[in-house]
């Protein structure tokens, strides 16, 4: 059986693909990628590596032949996700590959993210395909909130705008494992799955947490949402990122990041990694 990954070079398909070889031989994985130079690394290890630009549509179908399975991972092109995620299933259906699995956001259908649009358009498009599928409806990354750590911990200081909500996030190599899980068996075709933590948390025991780990003091300080996208936006970040992380911590006051569902759990056969295992990592 070939699987396929897109965006196999990105943080969650490279982890993707470790957990696949865990579990099957390289020959059965195809790493679809934009830049073939930078997968050099899973060449080397047997993989199949083939150029896929999802901005040049007549390429996609021939680089699917022979594919049993398609993981599409959903692009980073905020705005643009839509069209390019379209060409993905029309050359899947090309190709005859006869099953997606795609990473979706949690309750994408739903959802009051701005996010949740080109989520819940390319669900549609799936439906509409005839494909088998899995939806993979993904809630937030724990290091989306960590990306800042080192400064945190610099300055004790850990901002956000989510007052004391609850956050069902889960670490990136979860949600990898659990995906190539479900695309090693038969058992998940035509299914949803809604992926969050085992342990929601506030913003607050995050900056606990992370003065545990790091034996360094931080303490959550709560903005407003304008001061904290005023903040972000002085420390370099890009707005449409801001823009992003100011309305997940606002929605997260209205439950948005909250699940009590256990569809993750299910998929790893074990709870989801603790915060405190997620950060030290990035401490080394």
């Amino acid at each position: 059986m070939k699987i396929a990954i897109t965006g196999a070079t990105g943080q969650l398909g490279h982890l993707v693909i470790q957990h696949l070889l865990k579990l099957t031989q390289a020959e059965n994985i195809v790493a679809l990628v934009r830049n073939v130079d930078k997968a050099e690394n899973l060449k080397a290890k047997g993989i199949d590596v083939r150029h896929f630009d999802y901005d040049s549509p007549a390429t996609l179908a021939p680089a699917l032949q022979g594919v049993d399975k398609i993981l599409l991972i959903s692009a980073n092109e905020i705005g643009r996700r839509t069209p390019q995620h379209k060409a993905v299933i029309s050359a899947a259906v090309e190709a005859q590959v006869p099953y997606i699995a795609y990473t979706s956001l949690l309750r994408a259908d739903t959802s009051p993210l701005g996010l949740a649009q080109e989520h819940r358009e390319t669900e549609q498009l799936i439906h509409e395909s005839g494909l088998s599928y899995t939806f993979l409806r993904n809630n937030w990354y724990s290091e989306n909130y960590l990306a800042g750590l080192a400064h945190n911990i610099e300055t004790g200081i850990l901002y956000g705008a989510a007052q004391n909500s609850l956050i069902s996030a889960a670490p990136r190599n979860d949600y990898a494992e659990a995906a190539a899980n479900v695309l090693l068996s038969e058992s998940h075709k035509n299914k949803t799955y809604e992926l969050a933590s085992s342990t929601a948390f506030t913003l607050e025991t995050l900056a606990n947490t992370i003065s545990k780990v790091s034996h360094k003091t931080v303490v959550y300080t709560n903005l407003s949402a304008e001061d904290y996208k005023q903040g972000l936006l002085q420390a370099g970040l890009p707005e449409g990122l801001v823009d992003v992380i100011i309305e997940a911590d606002v929605e997260a006051t209205h439950g948005a990041m909250l699940s009590d569902r256990k569809d993750l759990e299910s998929l790893l056969n074990r709870q989801t990694t603790p915060l405190e295992e997620t950060i030290k990592p990035l401490l080394m």
